[in-house]
């Protein structure tokens, strides 16, 4: 009878094999400031480029192989020298232009590893901070002037089959809910029926996508992920099963190949986070310090933004965003004025004028108006290169006027950019459609990409498109104008270099109506590490039928629960994402809405378990008021809130957003309670969330 070995026991030969092979003289070492975490760098006697980590003493990543594979070349991974070492430690305080906190300390170790093979050159640089450790590849100007990349051989080599929250590799879309397993068992899910995408491509049954959060048998946190990704394909992770090591696998462009770059060339930093509890991944700033300071010179014109939108009754169904029924036409020639309203076009000016008139009165900063523009009558799945021009209002839509109806009430409005995923046709007319922004007075653009990306052959995260998306932001900054771009790759700290980029969706949101209560505990730990997320809470009718006759779903969350994702799911761009007709029912609820701030000086994670709940409590940028949300998934809790982070010097007056006695997101959605008390630091608050339940409070000083 033949012998099967046991995965981790394959894991550790292998392991074994190459920490011997490396002499001494062939290792390098570089720990975190506090010790904790040990990064070894080592060549093996073929010249192989390994690394491994630990975490006070247990391993982390086991050695792993380093490298590319090149057109027409031999590949980078072996035969190298080792030229030289470069050490340094770095301490410092940078203050973001807006954030979950005022100020992060960016403190680490670094060790930049020379490599030669000839006349070639690749450094590998790696930095070691107390949460976590990133590495990435430098190519110095050197004679091979363009390399040709056809696969990245970084291997991350897991210590154990460790329990994973993952979604599937796909090159176009990270619109899934998390599944939870084994790493081993990612396989036995590959046939499970995720959520369907217009544009969808996965590429293995044991392919995942990063963030990927992992939790350890013995209790540690890792997310693996990776920072500043600029001008290559985004990374996904490939799992041998037999060996449990992930592979990086990069997104490929129509030919095949996954990248091309000029020397010289830094790459992406491959990131592993390292947490004894969940909430040190929660809090961990790692991505944001791994990226580059500001690149921009004056930041004075960007600011948070909370919005309300023509938006909800197009997702839900209850109207629509093309003005008439027609449909394969050619835009160029369609002559709208003597087309035949449909009567169900929700960008028009009496509604969009009503939603004015709401979000003004309540104090809010914009309106987003999704629909405004010619083309909406031809563009869903269609694949055509020419739909939208982004200039051109429909005859219902009068731009001039109610941009100053906006102005006139002291909000503005925000430009939507459907680009049906005509990637080259926006290029073609983003600067016509930037000056039209500027000249009405537009400062925020939700931009988007809906379907199968043209020219056909590229897909969302391939090279080709990250350029895309990044250049879209630079241009925009130039005309002082912010961008929330939906459909674009996952974030990856970038908008700590252009402060601009103040939001994006590249995950499964709210227009996805009846998700799991779980969803919105896994979205912090996973794609928000990279930046904010443009989620869009608020929803306060859950019975969609209400809002949209004919829609039968149910959105599966409380009021309370809507309230908390203020507080969990972080963000300078924030919605309120419902109709006004729905808020009216509900105004006591709205006042959180309304007072909750976006910009905080300080937040910290009280407690949390990722697909259970989450906890947290912020204060405000410009005031001493504090505010704390929950969100719990499947199982009813009982929480008892320390305020031990209150001024112990001062009294605040909580005002608390409960769920009710018998809420729950599944069968009574609209059951909660508000209530109000004198508290200190030494107080504490007990609350219950309900299944799909949560909490919100407000902590204002009593002067």
């Amino acid at each position: 009878m033949k012998k099967i070995q046991h995965p981790l026991m394959a894991l550790l030969l292998l392991a074994t094999a190459l920490s011997v092979a490396c002499s001494a003289d062939r290792t390098e070492t570089v720990s975190s400031p506090d010790g904790n975490i040990e990064i070894k760098f080592c060549l093996t006697p073929q010249g192989e480029p390994t690394y491994s980590a630990t975490y006070k003493g247990r391993p982390i990543v086991a050695n792993s192989l380093m490298g590319f594979e090149i057109k027409d070349a031999e590949p980078l991974t072996g035969g190298f020298r080792m030229d030289g070492v470069n050490s340094s430690e770095t301490h410092e305080t940078w203050a973001p232009v807006w954030g979950e906190n005022d100020s992060i300390v960016n403190n680490y170790r670094q060790m930049a590893v020379n490599l030669s093979r000839g006349d070639l050159k690749m450094n590998i640089e790696f930095r070691v901070y107390d949460d976590g450790f990133g590495f990435r590849y430098l190519f110095p100007e050197q004679p091979a002037k363009q390399y040709v990349v056809t696969d990245e051989m970084t291997q991350f080599a897991m210590a154990g089959d460790h329990t994973a929250w993952w979604i599937p590799g796909d090159y176009d879309t990270q619109e899934y809910e998390y599944t939870r397993s084994r790493l081993s068992e990612i396989r036995s899910h590959a046939d499970d029926e995720f959520m369907p995408n217009v544009s969808s491509q996965r590429f293995s049954p044991t392919g995942v996508q990063t963030a990927l959060l992992l939790k350890t048998d013995d209790g540690l946190y890792l997310s693996l992920h990776e920072a500043a990704l600029v001008d290559f394909p985004a990374m996904h992770l490939d799992l041998d099963d037999s060996t449990l090591v992930f592979k990086a696998h990069l997104t490929p462009g129509p030919d095949g190949t996954m990248a091309t770059f000029d020397t010289p060339f830094k790459t992406p930093w491959r990131t592993v986070t390292i947490g004894e509890k969940a909430t040190d991944i929660l809090a961990s700033n790692l991505i944001l310090n791994l990226n580059d300071p500001c690149a921009l010179d004056d930041v004075s014109w960007i600011h948070p933004t909370k919005y309300m939108g023509v938006w909800w009754e197009m997702i839900t169904g209850a109207s629509s965003w093309n003005y008439t029924d027609a449909e394969n036409f050619d835009l160029s020639t369609f002559d709208y004025s003597k087309a035949k309203p449909n009567g169900r076009h929700a960008a028009n000016n009496e509604n969009v004028r009503r939603y004015i008139d709401f979000a003004a009165r309540h104090g809010f900063d914009q309106l987003l108006v999704e629909g405004w523009n010619i083309g909406w009558e031809d563009w869903f799945g269609k694949e055509k290169d020419y739909v939208f021009d982004f200039v051109t209002p429909y005859p219902d839509f009068d731009i001039a006027a109610l941009n100053k109806y906006a102005h006139d009430k002291g909000i503005r409005l925000m430009m939507h950019h459907e680009t049906s995923a005509a990637v080259d046709n926006y290029d073609r007319h983003m600067d016509k459609a930037y000056d039209l922004m500027k000249k009405y007075g537009y400062d925020v653009v939700k931009s988007g990409y809906v379907g199968n990306i043209i020219p056909r052959g590229e897909h969302h995260y391939s090279q080709k498109q990250v350029s895309h998306y990044l250049n879209a932001v630079k241009k925009a900054a130039d005309k002082h104008i912010m961008v929330n771009a939906h459909e674009a790759v996952r974030p990856t700290g970038l908008c700590r270099t252009y402060p601009n980029l103040v939001g994006n969706e590249s995950a499964m949101g709210q227009e996805y109506q009846a998700m799991s209560p779980k969803h919105c505990t896994m979205l912090p730990f996973t794609r928000l590490k990279g930046g904010p997320m443009d989620f869009t809470p608020g929803i306060f009718e859950m019975d969609l039928s209400k809002t949209a006759p004919g829609n039968k779903l149910h959105k599966n969350a409380t009021i309370a629960n809507q309230l908390g994702l203020y507080m969990t799911m972080y963000s300078p761009l924030q919605m309120a994402a419902d109709t006004p007709d729905n808020y009216e029912r509900k105004m006591d609820a709205f006042q959180f809405i309304k007072d909750v701030p976006l910009d905080w000086s300080e937040s910290r994670y009280i407690d949390a378990e990722p697909g259970e709940f989450i906890i947290v409590a912020r204060k405000d940028k410009n005031s001493d008021d504090w505010f704390v949300g929950g969100v719990n998934a499947e199982e009813a809790r009982d929480v008892v809130l320390d305020l031990d982070f209150l001024d112990p010097d001062m009294k605040y007056m909580a005002t608390i957003y409960a769920d009710g006695k018998r809420a729950n997101g599944y069968t009574n959605s609209n059951d909660y309670s508000i209530s109000t008390r004198e508290v200190n630091s030494s107080d504490n608050i007990q609350v219950r969330m309900a299944v799909a339940g949560g909490f919100a409070i407000s902590l204002k000083p009593i002067i």
